[in-house]
Parts: structure tokens; C-alpha cells; sequence
């Protein structure tokens, strides 16, 4: 039996305890690390935008002006966590991160701002991928058997990607001209108008 002091920090947190914290924490601060395109899709009322590449880049600075109740949202919840490490290292050990993601609060009934609807990132790389790997097997068959190697390097890229918990495909595919907001964030307009930290309080009151 694992003892309290050596069982694992509890970093998910489903749509129904965010709603209810959203009520009653001044303090809450919930970040959205999709890309801006995404955000300006669909996004929980009153977070904040800060894409990963910029999180990443700005790590440090972020994680100084967040306090004790940080909560971390992208589509399905890996870019979230990969954030929530990234804030780890950075002293920021008590971030949540939304299960299901912004639709999943979406669909628990949770207050949303909808604009433009794209296709989020995440099912862009799917297309792109499936669609490299049928090229890749078709020009094989009709064209040169070398070709082939193309659905080998995207299986490899993918079991990579799964390996190391990143996407260098989502990250080329977010620099797309159809995955720029009408007005993308920068360190300026999106780190510095966080609230400052709050006194520490329990997560638990």
C-alpha cells in the first residue's frame, strides 16, 4: 500500500470541479496552451492564451507571476501536460490539467466563448500524417518501391512523438497561414497581463 507521503500528486482535474472552482476562486488562473487559432475557435470564458511554443520559450517568467491554483487546457491533454512539466521545473508543482480538454468542458455544460470553427491542431496532424503514410504506400506501389520509406519515417516520427511526449509536425503545421489568429499572442500580450499571484491558500478550502 503507498503510504501519503510517497503517493503521487493528484494533476488531473475534470470539467465539473472547474466549473465549480471558476465560482468560487478569485485566485484561479486557467491557461490554454493551444495555438491562437484554436483559442479564437472555442475557448473557456476568462482564460488566458499562451500557446506552448511561447510557454516553452518564456517558462520561467510565466511561472513567476502564477500562484497555488493553476489550471492547464488544450484539446485533448497532452499539450497541457507537457506544460504542466515544463511548469515543474520552474516551481510551479501544483498545476492541474483539464481532463478532456476545452471541449470536454464545452460538453459538461461550461461557460465558452465560440468564434470562427476551425479544425484544431490535433486532427490536422492526424490527416497529415494518414495521408503521408497512403502517399507514401500508393507511390510505392505505382511508382518507385523507395517511396515506401515515406510511411516508414512517419511511423517512426510518430512513435517518436509518443516516446518524448512532443510533435515537431503539430508545431510545423501551426505555423500554417490557416492556423493564425486574426492577432497572435507575444510575450508582451499575453505573459505580462496575468494577474499577479495571489496569497497561497488551500487547494482543498
Amino acid at each position: 500500500m503507498t503510504s501519503p507521503s510517497t503517493a503521487p500528486a493528484v494533476t488531473a482535474l475534470d470539467p465539473e470541479t472547474l466549473r465549480i472552482w471558476i465560482a468560487e476562486h478569485q485566485d484561479l488562473v486557467v491557461i490554454d496552451v493551444r495555438s491562437a487559432a484554436e483559442f479564437e475557435s472555442m475557448h473557456i470564458r476568462g482564460s488566458y492564451n499562451v500557446p506552448l511554443p511561447l510557454l516553452s520559450e518564456h517558462t520561467d517568467e510565466l511561472a513567476a507571476r502564477l500562484g497555488s491554483r493553476v489550471v492547464l487546457v488544450c484539446q485533448s491533454g497532452a499539450r497541457a501536460e507537457q506544460a504542466r512539466q515544463r511548469l515543474g521545473k520552474s516551481g510551479i508543482d501544483s498545476a492541474y490539467v483539464l481532463t478532456g480538454g476545452a471541449p470536454g468542458f464545452a460538453a459538461a455544460g461550461g461557460d465558452v466563448v465560440k468564434g470562427k470553427a476551425r479544425w484544431d491542431l490535433e486532427r490536422q496532424v492526424r490527416l497529415a500524417a494518414g495521408s503521408l503514410v497512403v502517399l507514401g504506400l500508393a507511390g510505392g506501389r505505382f511508382i518507385s518501391p523507395r517511396i515506401r520509406l515515406l510511411a516508414g519515417a512517419i511511423g517512426a516520427g510518430l512513435t517518436f512523438s509518443a516516446a518524448t511526449n512532443t510533435c515537431a509536425m503539430g508545431q510545423a503545421l501551426s505555423a500554417m497561414p490557416w492556423n493564425k489568429a486574426t492577432k497572435e499572442p507575444t510575450r508582451e500580450s499575453v505573459i505580462l497581463q496575468l494577474p499577479a499571484p495571489a496569497p497561497e491558500e488551500d487547494l482543498a478550502a
